[in-house]
């Protein structure tokens, strides 16, 4: 009984007890099992630990199969108790994340002041950001119309909101938008089709000097066992098929990524976290190289 009761707090998280599973994360080349026989992966399986799959630029990262998934959970969107409780406990984390790229900014006028959040579900990380003294504008844009009409009912409840705080129904490759100081993408990367490009759609939207902020699970046997053996198919705290394992991304394969690209990105900044039941989300160094981890990148130009 107890604990059942302690996975039930978790979700699409990486267990701290479960790290002791796996010291190391797979090979460099990203070749597991688990993608033979893939058609299609988030990750190339060459020898290059940076390449990430490309695809035209006319089509979408939009993935309707995830799309039709989360909608089916918008009802609980807000239920600090419900499927999203890992989301909700996390989002501090997210802000002490951003704050600190904001501190490491060379010649930084202060906090950011506008915002774009990509995939931004019901709006627990938007409505934050846009209640913050600093915040001038946050957009936020999710293509499930479903979700997104919870989210625009929940913001109804706090009227202070309403000239900070936009919901666009719209996915990235479709946005018309300014460029903004902080662009960020919450555990949505591990969901899109051909991240590549997704990514360089991203960075289109952040100003120079500002950064793009992400969080997302690396492809280790330690999430494995987490996300998709226990939480969804063991003790199905979580809805089966929320993770699928070979579209995790990890931190050296996002590194090398934009390290391949100077002339546009600049500084790297990363933060391991991990859900130590008890206590709640906390950083924990080199814990990125296991499961869950924060990512930011500032752009140069």
């Amino acid at each position: 009984m107890m604990r059942s009761a302690i996975f039930r707090r978790l979700g699409s998280i990486v267990l701290f007890p479960f790290a002791s599973l796996v010291i190391h994360p797979f090979p460099g080349n990203g070749k597991s099992p688990l993608q033979k026989g893939k058609k299609k992966r988030a990750i190339t399986t060459t020898t290059s630990p940076t390449s990430i799959q490309t695809r035209s630029h006319t089509s979408s990262s939009v993935n309707e199969t995830e799309i039709s998934h989360f909608s089916s959970l918008a009802a609980s969107w807000w239920d600090p108790h419900g499927p999203s409780r890992p989301l909700h406990l996390m989002n501090p984390l997210r802000h002490d994340f951003i704050r600190s790229l904001s501190l490491a900014s060379p010649g930084s006028s202060g906090p950011p002041s506008t915002y774009l959040d990509v995939g931004c579900g019901g709006g627990i990380f938007a409505e934050s950001a846009a209640r913050l003294p600093s915040t001038v504008k946050c957009t936020a844009i999710d293509p499930s119309s479903t979700i997104l009409q919870i989210a625009r009912q929940h913001a109804k409840k706090d009227p202070s909101l309403g000239p900070k705080l936009e919901y666009l129904n719209t996915s990235i490759e479709r946005l018309s938008h300014p460029k903004v100081d902080v662009v960020t993408c919450f555990e949505v990367v591990e969901h899109v089709d051909y991240p590549s490009e997704f990514l360089d759609r991203l960075g289109e939207f952040v100003r120079p000097g500002g950064w793009l902020v992400m969080s997302t699970i690396a492809r280790t046997w330690t999430s494995w066992v987490t996300t998709n053996l226990v939480a969804e198919d063991i003790l199905r705290i979580v809805p089966k098929g929320t993770h699928d394992w070979n579209k995790y991304i990890n931190e050296d394969e996002l590194r090398g990524y934009f390290e391949q690209r100077p002339e546009k990105w600049g500084e790297v900044k990363v933060m391991g976290v991990v859900f130590v039941p008890g206590c709640g989300w906390k950083e924990v160094r080199g814990s990125e190289k296991l499961g869950n981890y924060f990512f930011g990148v500032r752009r140069v130009a």
